[in-house]
């Protein structure tokens, strides 16, 4: 590789409308509010099943009242008329709006840590269950921070908090404007940005993620936008040896990062 960096390439989102969104400062679930709890984020108010004699979830009702927080016992027809996630196991809470962090925040999480920033950038992922998980990997891994657009893309709703078991509580997670200026910011500092596709010139295991890096993970349906693998450094692949010619985002997404822990170890 060489230090030569391209100029950044302006340009705009594939569609200019905006995925429906679920209510940000909701939570379902007992780990997804357990997590919210032990983080310290501020919870307003916490529904719980009515006359469910589950301790657990007497317990959590309990932290929760402790913590601030006004406690509603409700039928639970009323809790699965309220679930986006539909599986609220008997609890749902309502809490402030997540704090989405700036690209300087993530890159001053790596510094904190001295370590050479690890990132993940979602290119326009729609599914919540696949930023929820990508959340949870990168959490796990020790990455310092997600990226995703304003624009046609998932936020952190109810379901990703839930399919992020919790993560999304300590996860700091950048929202962009444009992917595109993202990643000329990026350059500009110093991070080399790794895309992924199943045509991408370097196997993962001879690219070298030790460091300053993003990867760039896909739209589920289209992959990365053009303008978007135009702007990467590398362009990566995941050898493939079974019939099936493709991953799921969040489990290449996984698959990337723990390379780049093995690399950094």
């Amino acid at each position: 590789m060489n230090d030569n960096r391209r100029p950044g390439y302006p340009g705009r989102s594939r569609e200019t409308e905006r995925i429906p969104e679920e209510a940000e400062g909701q939570l379902e679930g007992r780990n997804a509010i357990q997590e919210a709890l032990k983080s310290g984020r501020a919870i307003d108010k916490v529904f719980v099943a009515a006359g469910d004699t589950d301790r657990g979830l007497q317990r959590l009702a309990a932290q929760a009242k402790e913590a601030g927080a006004v406690v509603v016992p409700v039928d639970r027809r009323k809790l699965d008329a309220m679930s986006a996630t539909r599986a609220h196991q008997g609890i749902i809470a309502l809490a402030a709006a997540h704090t989405y962090y700036t690209i300087d925040d993530l890159l001053e999480e790596a510094a904190s840590r001295g370590e050479a920033p690890l990132l993940v950038i979602c290119d326009e992922l729609s599914d919540p269950h696949n930023l929820g998980a990508i959340l949870r990997s990168a959490e796990c891994a020790g990455a310092h921070g997600v990226i995703i657009p304003k624009r046609r893309s998932v936020g952190l709703t109810a379901t990703v908090a839930k399919a992020s078991a919790g993560a999304v509580e300590y996860m700091k997670v950048a929202r962009v404007t444009n992917i595109n200026a993202a990643i000329s910011e990026l350059k500009e500092k110093g991070v080399w940005i790794f895309g992924t596709a199943a045509e991408g010139s370097v196997p993962m295991y001879q690219a070298d993620l030790t460091g300053p890096a993003a990867i760039v993970i896909g739209s589920e349906g289209d992959g990365m936008s053009q303008l978007v693998r135009k702007n990467c450094d590398v362009c990566v692949h995941i050898p493939m040896r079974g019939r099936i010619s493709s991953l799921n985002a969040s489990a290449a997404a996984s698959i990337l990062l723990y390379e780049a822990v093995r690399q950094r170890l």
